[in-house]
């Protein structure tokens, strides 16, 4: 079909979130009337990817969270950081950050899991990672009284540029740079690290 790279293109421009092929292909047909094969689909898009890869354009199409996005060049990310360290104040706290990656590696987990490996209440840090909708509830356990059990949220690999949970680095990668968050706007958290469980009283 004439123009469907450009349908796609727009498709993918005007999403606020990573546009899966089935949402592309589900909108096509509505609005076509016509039924388009994913092959076709997948080769406008690569069409696309390769034109957005020239060094005219500062960003690009990627893979995150099983659809797909424009997002910035890594050559860029410094500038998108700066801009972004200007405009928001706030990032995610060392303990949020230490109880939202135990949640990645270990969902689903409860809370009393989480405080296990944490040595310390996670309650805040869990309400803040829900709050901003980084986390999900995703059932109970079958234990003793039935917790809560919580895993990663599709926001979650929209925010770390993720195509999948199969990309998370494994443990043995980890250096201290990988520890950083640069590329993509904070997310608020305030609180101390110490003392969190007494801070998530007083907002009671």
């Amino acid at each position: 079909m004439e123009q469907l790279a450009q349908h796609i293109e727009s498709l993918i421009f005007s999403s606020n979130q990573p546009i899966t092929l089935e949402e592309i292909k589900s909108c096509l047909e509505e609005v076509m009337g016509l039924e388009f094969l994913e092959t076709d689909i997948l080769e406008s898009i690569e069409q696309l990817k390769t034109r957005y890869q020239q060094d005219g354009y500062s960003f690009e199409i990627n893979e995150i969270a099983e659809g797909y996005q424009f997002m910035t060049k890594p050559a860029f990310h410094n500038t998108v950081g700066a801009y972004l360290r200007q405009t928001t104040r706030k990032r995610l706290s060392q303990a949020a950050l230490e109880t939202l990656s135990i949640i990645a590696y270990k969902q689903p987990v409860s809370k009393t899991e989480l405080e296990k490996i944490r040595g310390v209440s996670c309650d805040y840090s869990i309400q803040k990672l829900l709050e901003k909708e980084l986390v999900a509830i995703v059932g109970r356990d079958e234990g003793p009284g039935r917790p809560l059990l919580y895993a990663t949220s599709d926001k979650f690999m929209d925010y770390f540029g993720l195509k999948s949970m199969r990309d998370l680095p494994k443990p043995k990668e980890f250096k201290e740079a990988d520890f950083m968050i640069g590329e993509q706007a904070p997310i608020e958290e305030d609180v101390p690290e110490e003392g969190e469980a007494e801070a998530f009283e007083e907002e009671q």
